[in-house]
């Protein structure tokens, strides 16, 4: 590592770091080349951490989270409880008919994303990607035993002794804690996770659930330790998705060439020798902190994840050659080609003083606005329709073998399989009324003295009972439409069931 002095009186590193996942250099066939990342400070690392705080908090910590729904439900806050067919989310229950409320929030995540994108390119790659999550975590647990990027790879090309088999074996202990505690994390959502937790430590859990931990220590233990930037580039579709997202004005992280070259490491030289040199001091600051392994000032790249760190890097150097910041930046392709032509035509003095910072003309743009108005329907859509369904229902089916039958006083009888639905955590009592079907009656098997226009049934909290419904009506030819009537005895909420009466034809 060389040092160079600068103009400002800054002294900057100058790296050895070469791209190594870059597009000229990488073979479809060639074994993965390690990357070092080197330990950067800045804004944008300082937000990844926090966002790696916080999405791991949420992961971890959410299954044991309680919530009290009352005696006959569950008190955890968020399950997916595929034994009873319920999904849980505090005080919102979803039932498999509701899965539309399901389907609702993955089609806002999707727009969500295209919003994202669209704003600032890949940032959900970036910051809050699990693979990227996982693997920042992974990285860490390196540089904390292992040193930083030069310490690192003298590990690695040291001979084995005792220090590094130490240190080795250090790190993959934590990076298989780490993947157990992935794994044991996600299946505390699809059951009671104090029950479970103890379950599985005492060999009682389900086969399924020590088989889903396996699956998921594994994957969080190859991909976040030895695939880390392969799955970004070679297994996940984004990348590739994500132009169709991009117009001129999304803000991407750029390098300025037209502020940085020529570069030049030796500017205080050049500078004696009135030559033109750019911003650029060529230190490779933003190679060597890049966990993709690629150089950003050969410009936008598939492999760039677009976590900024090359802007943290880049600026720290900036401030040591007492230059301004933003030689890379968070930049719109508008307000690129903007910057290059005044550059060429009134210098790069100029084209600084004109440098934008973020503001919200880059985000406040009609495709930004359109997925914002979208993105809003759907939610407010979807929770008006949870203030408003009613938590009571109604399915009839009619049993077809035989489709009727003909008694002897020549009255005809349909039979239907009806249930009722209760979605409150409390016995509710029904009303069951036949409408639109003159003349009939009916009754449910185990309740013949209830045979009329009505019946009663009492239904157990969050649950379903199945009922076998029998109409008679006196005279019948061919096909009549009527309804069944569901209603609540104790707050008048109501539901119908469309249904037909078949009699013999004409």
């Amino acid at each position: 590592m060389n040092q160079d002095t600068y103009a400002g009186g800054g002294v900057v590193d100058q790296i050895e770091a070469d791209p190594v996942n870059s597009s000229t250099e990488r073979s479809l066939y060639e074994a993965r080349v390690k990357i070092f990342p080197a330990k950067v400070t800045g804004a944008f690392r300082r937000l990844k951490w926090w966002i790696m705080a916080v999405t791991l908090g949420i992961y971890w910590l959410t299954p044991w989270v309680r919530w009290d729904r009352g005696p006959n439900a569950p008190d955890q806050a968020v399950l997916v409880d595929l034994a009873n067919r319920r999904f849980y989310f505090f005080s919102i229950e979803i039932w498999p008919q509701e899965f539309y409320y399901v389907a609702g929030l993955l089609i806002m995540a999707g727009i969500g994303l295209f919003l994202i994108t669209s704003v600032v390119g890949r940032a959900w790659c970036g910051y809050t990607c699990p693979q990227t999550v996982w693997t920042d975590l992974y990285m860490a647990v390196e540089r904390w035993i292992e040193g930083d990027r030069n310490a690192r790879m003298r590990l690695e090309k040291a001979p084995w002794s005792f220090s590094k088999l130490r240190k080795r074996v250090s790190v993959h202990a934590i990076w298989l804690l780490i993947a157990v505690a992935t794994g044991g994390a996600w299946i505390f959502y699809f059951a009671d996770a104090p029950s479970l937790a103890i379950a599985f430590v005492t060999g009682q859990a389900p086969a399924v659930a020590y088989v889903t931990v396996g699956i998921l220590t594994f994957t969080t233990y190859v991909f976040a330790g030895f695939m880390r930037e392969q799955v970004c580039t070679y297994m996940c579709p984004w990348p590739r998705i994500q132009g169709a997202m991009l117009d001129e004005d999304s803000l991407i992280v750029t390098y300025n060439d037209w502020r940085g070259e020529p570069r030049s490491r030796h500017q205080k030289r050049a500078a004696q020798e009135g030559l033109d040199v750019g911003d650029c001091v060529d230190c490779n600051a933003c190679v060597a902190v890049c966990p993709m392994g690629i150089d950003i000032r050969d410009g936008q790249q598939l492999e760039c994840i677009t976590c900024a760190l090359c802007i943290d890097a880049c600026n720290n150097v900036m401030d040591k050659v007492d230059k301004p910041r933003g030689l890379i930046s968070y930049t719109t392709l508008s307000d690129y080609e903007a910057h290059a032509a005044t550059a060429a035509k009134n210098g790069r003095e100029a084209a600084k003083n004109e440098q934008r910072r973020v503001s919200i003309s880059h985000i406040a743009r009609p495709r930004t606005i359109i997925y914002t108005a979208l993105w809003s329907f759907i939610g407010i859509a979807m929770l008006v329709t949870l203030t408003m369904r009613d938590r009571l229902d109604i399915n009839v089916l009619l049993e077809r073998n035989p489709l009727f039958v003909t008694l002897s006083d020549g009255s005809i009888r349909n039979t239907y399989t009806v249930k009722l639905l209760n979605m409150q955590p409390e016995l509710k009592t029904f009303s069951v009324e036949l409408e639109g079907l003159p003349e009939a009656t009916m009754w449910f098997q185990g309740g013949e003295e209830q045979r009329g226009t009505s019946f009663e049934a009492a239904v157990q909290p969050d649950r379903v009972r199945e009922l076998r419904v029998f109409v008679v009506k006196p005279e019948a030819t061919g096909t009549e439409n009527f309804r069944f009537v569901l209603t609540d005895e104790g707050s008048g909420a109501a539901d119908t069931a469309e249904a037909q009466f078949h009699g013999p034809q004409q």
